[in-house]
């Protein structure tokens, strides 16, 4: 019986993997490379648009990074592919966007289970189908989705922009991660307090980009613009993107407010500006970013840009198995189903194609506890909920530890073990190897 998954990006292609892997024939369709969103430009799969971090790779202080683990644990494509293209980021996992694409597409392509479909799905299919279109599905397939879920909602998403390394003032900027940490991953930009306020001034009076296109503007919190950020007040981005905590230069010198800047390829000829989604016209980004000692002769690799996330009322239409409460063999994944984040969009990819493959076998689905990330995510999308609103994966929504342990670090700790401990029971329950 074949399968069709409805788009390439990290969720779609995790979910193809995982069903072929275990002998199942996939159809994969992907619009690319005949047509592709405005936020769209490499015609292979698992594009990253936003930004080259898949956050924090510590299982036992990040959610994300425990998050990572588990699907490593259950066999991530995404997490291969990231070791692949792995670049220096200190804490966190960057990878070299373009290596990412080319090993995923490389591994989906040439699977003896996967036929690739290069077509726009105007349609939700009927049969076994996942649908991972992403937060840019387009028209006829958004208006069909919408019908059958509902309704939709939106908000608004940004990415930051790129800058040539050669192009920067090294002697306005050092070289370090915070407290030390990750030798040479990042650079940074610092500012003094008057560079700061006649940037933040600059900041607040530029022009945005219109976005005549979109009805609403609500802006998700993880991925504010920085122009929004700044206008809660003057210091804001002092506590946030600029904050200069933990950085010192060679001399120990510490400053007022810094920006950092993360490799955004493997050769490091590449930065993007961590923190700094923004929806500024491309000409303003040039006149106020530049205004960063470190950035006045910078040349911009690519602009930031703002586009729209769409996300479906998963609560009410979508059970926690990722498949939809009436419509039997269609599942979603991807943040579609209101999952935020790279890696929780994979990892909804992997838990959709995995209850598919298990309700195929005739078997009941098994849901991941809530005491691991996968879990609660999964519970997070499918419980009760009149405001809902897409979710990152985060230690908050684990369920809590057994006894009270109010160090932070160590409950963290805990809950990472017992998260891995409790994935692979449930890889061992499910027979997965």
């Amino acid at each position: 019986m074949k399968i069709k998954v409805v788009g390439a990006g990290l969720a779609g292609s995790e979910a193809a993997y995982f069903l072929a892997e275990r002998g199942e024939e996939v159809e994969l369709w992907d619009i690319k490379p005949k047509k592709f969103t405005p936020a769209h430009k490499n015609p292979g799969f698992c594009e990253l648009v936003c930004s080259n971090s898949l956050k924090g790779a510590d299982p036992y202080s990040n959610a994300c990074g425990l998050l990572k683990e588990e699907m490593r644990i259950l066999g991530s494509l995404t997490m291969e592919a990231a070791e692949f293209a792995r670049v220096p980021a200190g804490g966190a996992l960057a990878v070299d966007r373009e290596k990412f694409s080319y090993f995923v597409t490389q591994k989906l392509r040439s699977h003896k289970n996967i036929k690739t479909v290069c077509k726009e799905a105007r349609t939700v299919p009927g049969g076994w189908c996942i649908i991972a279109t992403g937060p840019l599905t387009c028209g006829r397939l958004s208006n069909d989705i919408s019908g059958i879920c509902g309704g939709q909602l939106h908000f608004y998403d940004a990415s930051a922009p790129i800058v040539s390394r050669q192009s920067l003032n090294l002697n306005k900027c050092f070289y370090g991660d915070r407290y030390g940490k990750g030798g040479d991953d990042y650079i940074n930009c610092p500012l003094t307090k008057e560079e700061y306020e006649n940037f933040i001034t600059a900041l607040l009076s530029a022009e945005r980009a219109e976005l005549h296109e979109f009805d609403k503007r609500e802006i998700f919190e993880g991925c504010m613009p920085v122009e929004v950020m700044a206008a809660r007040g003057r210091d804001s981005l002092r506590f946030a993107m600029l904050k200069p905590v933990g950085l010192k230069d060679k001399d120990g010198n510490k400053f007022y407010a810094v920006l950092q800047l993360r490799k955004e390829n493997a050769a490091g000829d590449a930065y993007n500006l961590v923190g700094f989604q923004t929806n500024l016209k491309f000409s303003e980004q040039k006149r106020v970013f530049s205004m960063i000692p470190a950035l006045q002769n910078a040349e911009f690799l690519r602009y930031g840009v703002m586009h729209r996330n769409t996300f479906i009322n998963s609560p009410q239409c979508l059970n926690a198995d990722f498949s939809h409460k009436t419509r039997a063999g269609l599942y979603f994944a991807g943040q579609i189903t209101g999952v935020e984040g790279y890696v929780e969009s994979a990892a909804s990819g992997i838990l959709a194609a995995l209850h598919l493959y298990q309700k195929l076998k005739g078997n009941v689905p098994s849901v991941p506890g809530d005491d691991t990330v996968m879990g609660a995510l999964s519970a997070y999308i499918s419980s009760p909920n009149a405001n809902f609103q897409p979710m990152n994966a985060n230690f908050g929504i684990l369920r809590t530890p057994e006894t009270l342990i109010k160090d932070k670090k160590r409950r963290y700790a805990y809950l990472a073990e017992r998260a891995v401990k409790s994935i692979k029971e449930y890889r061992q329950k499910l027979n997965l190897y």
